[in-house]
């Protein structure tokens, strides 16, 4: 799963410990997220999506796997 969060909060301006203080969770949390070593789980990226105004299929590309 990948995600946007890197590309919304640089559109927003916003540091890493800002919205790691805003969803409640640690800057090292944001940065994992945004390097893809780390999958929200559903409260998180609910957390998230509210944050920036968006859905969470906004934030959150979910890719099929090839079987």
């Amino acid at each position: 799963m990948t995600n946007r969060i890197a590309e919304l909060r640089k559109e927003r301006r916003i540091s890493q410990a800002e919205l790691a203080d805003a969803v409640d969770v640690t800057r090292q949390t944001i940065i994992s997220l945004e390097n893809g070593r780390y999958n929200a789980s559903l409260l998180l990226a609910h957390k998230i999506a509210r944050y920036f105004g968006l859905t969470i299929e906004e934030v959150f590309l979910f890719e099929e796997e090839s079987e």
